[in-house]
């Protein structure tokens, strides 16, 4: 499965092309990136970001982890080969001032960051590449739109 074109909606509504897309998506990613998944609760975030990183796992000879959500703790790391992998969840933050801490936009060629929930940091003028989750017709329809990639 190709990375979209740009502005193109990718159909994720099973959990097996969404296992797919993290896979493909997985080969795009060098280090250094920063990407915002935005999309209701539920709409395969956090579902994504586990596939992506069991790739990273597998591709490195390491065991395959349960990814969950960080939630509650707004950060999971994982280091996978060389890279560094940080997971943000920014549902709970209500104020941006609660996320000057967080150093997400830490500069490393062998850190990859994900934040869900980015709608608070937005404004930064850092290049990041967008995922929109979204959810079609009802909730049983899912697609993602990626935003960003040259």
């Amino acid at each position: 499965m190709p990375i979209a074109i740009k502005n193109s909606k990718i159909d994720i509504s099973s959990e097996e092309t969404t296992r797919v897309l993290a896979e493909s998506f997985q080969n795009f990613l060098q280090g250094g990136e920063i990407i915002f998944l935005y999309g209701e609760m539920g709409v395969g975030k956090t579902t994504f970001i586990k596939y992506l990183i069991n790739e990273f796992q597998k591709n490195s000879d390491l065991p395959i982890l349960e990814v969950t959500s960080p939630t509650f703790n707004l950060l999971n790391e994982y280091q996978v080969g060389s890279k560094k992998i940080k997971h943000y969840d920014l549902f709970r933050i209500k104020n941006k001032r609660d996320t000057n801490d967080l150093n997400i936009y830490e500069k490393d060629k062998n850190l990859i960051t994900f934040v869900e929930w980015p709608q608070l940091i937005k404004d930064n003028q850092e290049k990041v590449i967008e995922l929109r989750f979204n959810y079609e017709n009802d909730l049983n329809n899912r697609t993602v739109e990626i935003i960003g990639i040259d």
